[in-house]
């Protein structure tokens, strides 16, 4: 392998934020990529968050812009990209165990391209376990340069020549990406990218860079442009949407700013992932008790009930600061839907921290939560702490925890019942033909009897009944 086609990330690098400005990029096919997918399928796997999902409907744009055909059966493949998540040590054991199983697709198919992309190249230890390891792959790519697809392909093709090229650097902005968007009334919209908190356990401020904007303009064309398509609900995408605006340059210009703008254009629904609690100010909260086209439903992660374990976090602010948020937001936004993340067992964590949390979860009614298992991430400060807690006393944790959430995931739907909710019908169960399904404003999931002909509308919906994890509707004749 060439030089030129051989950059690996370097942790150290990942870690440096400078005050350089972001630059702002222009997309553009190369000029000698037109056709180069003429008569080719590929395939795209995705593993991780929003984000994840919002990257890899970039990819398809960029392929399908020079010829690529999808394809959902891997045989017929000639390009396979697994999309990858670092967040927890399970996704990318999932990645390396889909790699080994590809193999056989690679022997007897040798012009098959595979492709690793997304969070986990970013890593340095995952790169040399690839190139030790993984020789059936072809294109190793990282999440800062997934607009270079194309560039990646063409020696691939041409040449067959491998290419492992991820940059470990703050980041810029790359506008004007073809898009293909996977649902046809429901968008992801980038906000900004990357992250500053540097939480103690987590990997992705050195694997998305450093918080970086995307002008306001921009959004509001790209969310303009999607209201001219038909779209119905867009979901804003950040690590953390709160700091939206932090790195302009004398421009006061803000994510409550942003959300002001956006819920004036004719797009019905506007959601938003994911919040910061210590970025979530007063003039955020006033905004979206305006309502409009803003819904009532907030995810805003905790990550932990005590004091402590919080501070060992990084999470930079205590209990008492997000409870008396959860007031603040319960007050101007009644009946609003809150939901959260919670890591049990990280490293320190006694009993007491334990019922600490709990506590918090009782105080605040989330109404859903994920929750996880502390996952130890090479590179992060957490990795190095002493964790002498046994995993069956932290799975007994997350169960208790679990049980708990799932009281709250419950009540908060038994409150729905004999209300009439709008629904943005998604489309028929997965179980049952004769139903369709989709979300309330406040995020819940509704399945009612309907024809098809209501997919991608907004329809009153009756609620009948509630189970824990889903509502039951019926459709309110006009």
């Amino acid at each position: 392998m060439s030089d030129n086609l051989l950059q690996k990330p370097k942790l150290n690098e990942a870690r440096k934020r400078t005050k350089n400005q972001t630059e702002q990029v222009i997309y553009a096919i190369p000029e000698d990529a037109y056709q180069l997918g003429d008569g080719l399928k590929y395939m795209i796997q995705t593993y991780g968050c929003q984000g994840n999902e919002a990257d890899s409907e970039k990819m398809r744009g960029l392929l399908e812009s020079v010829g690529f055909t999808q394809t959902l059966v891997e045989e017929d493949a000639d390009f396979i990209i697994l999309n990858t998540c670092a967040i927890r040590a399970n996704a990318e054991n999932k990645v390396f165990g889909e790699l080994g199983r590809l193999k056989h697709l690679k022997v007897a198919k040798p012009t098959l391209i595979l492709a690793v992309g997304g969070c986990m190249p970013q890593e340095e230890v995952v790169i040399e376990k690839i190139l030790k390891t993984y020789h059936q792959v072809d294109i190793v790519f990282g999440t800062h340069n997934l607009h270079r697809l194309i560039e990646f392909l063409i020696p691939a093709i041409k040449t067959h020549q491998k290419v492992i090229a991820v940059e470990s650097v703050e980041g810029d902005i790359v506008e004007s990406v073809p898009t293909i968007h996977e649902n046809q009334f429901k968008a992801w919209v980038n906000i900004m990218y990357g992250c500053d908190e540097f939480c103690t356990y987590c990997i992705v401020p050195y694997t998305r860079g450093k918080e970086r904007s995307r002008k306001p303009e921009s959004i509001i064309e790209e969310v303009k442009d999607l209201i001219q398509k038909g779209y119905q609900e867009i979901t804003l995408l950040g690590q953390n949407v709160n700091s939206y605006g932090l790195d302009f340059e004398n421009n006061p210009y803000r994510f409550a700013n942003l959300l002001d703008d956006l819920s004036n254009l004719d797009i019905p629904r506007i959601r938003f992932t994911t919040s910061h609690p210590k970025d979530f100010g007063d003039d955020l909260i006033a905004v979206l008790a305006k309502g409009h086209h803003l819904l009532p439903f907030i995810h805003l992660p905790v990550q932990s009930g005590s004091n402590k374990i919080l501070k060992a976090m990084n999470r930079k602010y205590t209990k008492e600061h997000y409870l008396e948020l959860i007031r603040k937001i319960k007050i101007a936004i009644p009946g609003v839907s809150i939901t959260t993340d919670i890591i049990v067992g990280f490293p320190g964590e006694t009993e007491e921290d334990f019922l600490e949390t709990l506590d918090l979860v009782r105080q605040c009614d989330f109404e859903g939560a994920y929750t996880f298992i502390f996952s130890p991430r090479t590179g992060t400060p957490a990795a190095l702490y002493f964790d002498d807690l046994p995993k069956e006393a932290k799975k007994q944790r997350l169960y208790q925890l679990n049980d708990l959430i799932n009281e709250g995931f419950a009540k908060g739907n038994h409150r729905f019942v004999g209300t009439v909710q709008k629904v943005l019908v998604d489309g028929r169960s997965k179980t049952k033909q004769t139903v369709l399904t989709g979300y309330t404003e406040h995020n819940k999931l509704v399945n009612f009897k309907g024809d098809e002909t209501l997919i991608g509308k907004i329809i009153d919906v009756k609620i009948i009944d509630a189970r824990t994890w889903s509502l039951v509707g019926e459709i309110i004749d006009e």
